[in-house]
């Protein structure tokens, strides 16, 4: 009966090992890189790693290489699927040309962010988060 029960611990990560991975992060960053080691609390291991940036239908990387990731942070880690990757309908451009319009959107997203706790606790009596949002 035990074995049909999912395994949702770190253990789990044994097969992702030595696959190109995603990896989105707390802050918003997404990180693309082959996954080469995990531990029990979810610390990663990224090797080959590119961050990746994302505006309209165009992208940008940048060159990160050996990254280490605490657990914590990790939000979602996803397989890339190495036969559909290169069919993505975006066109890749330099980092220096997307970064600015990047910016702008991380800008435009916290103030809407900020504007949804105001109006959440002035009208509705929700206390606002601090920091990042942890709960802590």
């Amino acid at each position: 009966m035990d074995s049909l029960i999912p395994f949702t611990t770190s253990g789990s990560l044994v097969d992702c090992v030595d696959r190109k991975m995603m990896v989105v992060l707390r802050d918003g960053r997404k990180l693309i890189g082959v996954l080469r080691s995990y531990d029990q609390f979810a610390n990663l291991v990224l090797e080959d790693t590119v961050e990746r940036i994302y505006h309209a239908d165009v992208f940008a990387e940048r060159w990160q290489g050996l990254y280490l990731i605490r657990g914590e942070n990790v939000v979602l880690l996803g397989e890339i699927d190495l036969d559909q990757e290169d069919d993505v309908p975006l066109r890749q451009v330099e980092w220096n040309t997307l970064e600015p319009y990047h910016k702008e959107d991380i800008a435009a997203k916290k103030h809407r962010e900020e504007y949804k706790a105001n109006v959440l606790y002035e009208q509705r009596g929700f206390c606002k988060e601090g920091g990042e949002g942890d709960g802590y």
